[in-house]
């Protein structure tokens, strides 16, 4: 069997069979056009090599695309995966979280349910983005192989055709302006770890002391029932931070809306917490007894957090005023 023979069939035999006969008699005929009447071995090596790459020349008789995800779609691709990832990820995890606790006794030393939830947590993360990169990339790997359009310029994020125009909606984001998805991340991590030890305070925190096993858990530091007098309202909060999470992301930067809602919630969260902590029952009663002889522990600890509290509050309401300024 000669060159020509060879190179067609690598050429045909990655395309349907039901094209193949045809596709063949069109390559040769192409290929004996480009040849001279009295043709040499290096002139078909010549030939060949202009007509190139067989598995190149079939994609182009083929209708779908030898790529998984081709540039069409592409930038599309990857923005979703990066807006998808962290939230399914966050999300996971607080109902990793949360359904750790809620069968949780209050047996296991302080520092295996760190660990557990961490190695869960941390298993749980890899767990969901497999499944979030895998079902994007199904999706838009079945966009590619059924757009039939003759248009194949890449697509915009809103899945139009980009022009110039297009940029007349994007403003210059300065870089100590912009909203990292890490600071998203970040701020739904936190608003899962503070909502864990309120709602699992009795189990979580309290007064630990060295044992044979680790640190054992003493006496709850807040009592358990006070705390569940607020959880209408402290469901409210985490509503809140949670919906100014994924508002940064959408918007990407600092802005004055952005600054108004991180004031609401911010002056939300200090009122609500300086209710809760003013309640002269929120702390343990076996707490209470085990400092009986630090009885002023109790003002100066109360009157620092919640000082502390403010502070904080006041630094995040500046800065994201300051932030939304900069031009």
């Amino acid at each position: 069997m000669n060159l020509i023979d060879i190179y067609i069939q690598e050429v045909t035999r990655r395309l349907p069979e039901k094209s193949r006969e045809d596709i063949a008699l069109e390559l040769r005929s192409t290929i004996e056009d480009m040849l001279s009447d009295d043709y040499s071995e290096e002139e078909v090596k010549e030939v060949l090599e202009k007509l190139g790459n067989p598995a190149t020349l079939a994609s182009g008789y083929r209708d779908q695309p030898m790529h998984l995800i081709g540039p069409r779609y592409f930038d599309v691709y990857v923005t979703l995966l990066k807006m998808i990832l962290p939230i399914a990820a966050v999300i996971s995890l607080i109902s990793m979280i949360a359904t750790y606790f809620m069968n949780y006794g209050g047996e296991e030393a302080v520092i295996n349910v760190a660990l557990h939830i961490m190695g869960e947590g941390i298993w749980r993360i890899i767990e969901v983005s497999m499944q979030v990169f895998f079902w994007v990339t199904l999706v838009f790997a079945i966009l590619e192989r059924t757009d039939k359009g003759k248009d194949q310029d890449p697509l915009t994020t809103s899945l139009s055709k980009w022009t110039p125009d297009d940029l007349k909606n994007i403003s210059y984001i300065p870089k100590k302006k912009a909203i990292t998805k890490f600071e998203v991340f970040g701020g739904l991590m936190w608003t899962a770890i503070w909502a864990t030890l309120y709602f699992y305070a009795e189990h979580l925190v309290g007064v630990y002391r060295g044992g044979e096993t680790g640190l054992e858990f003493v006496v709850p530091v807040l009592n358990h029932e006070v705390l569940l007098h607020y959880w209408p309202i402290v469901i409210v909060i985490i509503g809140l931070e949670v919906a100014f999470s994924l508002y940064k992301l959408m918007k990407g930067q600092w802005t004055k809306s952005i600054a108004i809602f991180n004031t609401v919630v911010q002056v939300i969260g200090t009122v609500v917490f300086i209710v809760i902590f003013s309640n002269p029952d929120l702390l343990h009663p076996k707490f209470l007894a085990y400092i009986t002889d630090f009885k002023q522990l109790e003002k100066w600890a109360v009157g620092g957090v919640i000082s502390i509290f403010i502070i904080s509050a006041a630094i995040a309401v500046f800065d994201g005023f300051r932030k939304a300024k900069i031009s």
